[in-house]
């Protein structure tokens, strides 16, 4: 866990949640509760149980709600933030906090999603593969809604393939990410730019790798998946805050 004292997290906390409008309508979706907790408190518990020592989150719809329930600590981590002044898309949120980001590379996480992977095994594939950038990916029966990635026998990632209405098993970004301040710097400024339709599939044939791995994997974007991440048995979001917690 010492691996990733270091390193600082980003988590990409500015979306308006469009589509969980109709269930959340009054706060950005990072505040979204899950079984009464604002679901940002669970990715911030887990990223303390894995040694995470500073977070900055970028913010955009409703910032100052965000920051007023976070503040500016957590557990022991430090909390940083970058405010939009207008929609920026994810990685163009990502590159307007790059100023804020002391650390090479950097953890990024998605604000609407939660993985209980072992992230310190991931970051220590990511330095063993001399990765520029790695997503950790997770196996689930239905990838329609998500788009698959594609690697090959080594892990380097050959393809991101599209959303699309074809269901069926496959390996999917989990939403969390180790990304090089050169990947990052690579990101157009001042303009939305989407991470996964622009900048992932512009970077294939870089060094930029997946790795797989194992937990729970909660998202919380749609109605239905959030319907369905209220009904995920209590003992799991209690294991996420004992861990945090500690």
């Amino acid at each position: 866990m010492g691996n990733l004292a270091n390193i600082d997290a980003v988590i990409l906390a500015g979306g308006k949640g469009t589509r969980l409008q109709s269930v959340v309508s009054d706060r950005p979706k990072v505040l979204a509760e899950v079984r009464g907790t604002p679901f940002i408190f669970y990715q911030l518990d887990y990223l303390a149980a894995v040694g995470v020592r500073r977070v900055i989150l970028c913010t955009g719809y409703l910032g100052v709600l965000v920051r007023e329930v976070v503040g500016d600590s957590y557990s022991e981590m430090k909390i940083v933030y970058s405010q939009e002044d207008r929609p920026l898309d994810t990685a163009g949120a990502l590159r307007l906090a790059l100023p804020l980001i002391s650390s090479d590379p950097a953890l990024i996480m998605n604000g609407d999603s939660l993985f209980t992977s072992n992230y310190d095994e991931f970051y220590q594939r990511h330095t063993d593969a001399g990765a520029e950038g790695s997503l950790l990916l997770v196996e689930i029966k239905d990838c329609g809604r998500y788009g698959r990635v594609s690697t090959d026998s080594t892990g380097r990632i050959t393809r991101f393939e599209e959303k699309s209405d074809q269901p069926g098993p496959g390996r999917i970004s989990a939403g969390v990410y180790i990304l090089a301040k050169s990947l990052i710097e690579d990101i157009p400024s001042n303009r939305p730019v989407s991470i996964e339709r622009e900048m992932f599939p512009s970077w294939v044939g870089r060094n930029i790798y997946g790795f797989l791995g194992e937990g729970e994997f909660i998202d919380i974007g749609t109605p239905e998946s959030y319907a369905l991440a209220n009904s995920i048995g209590g003992d799991v979001f209690e294991r996420v805050r004992r861990r945090g917690n500690k």
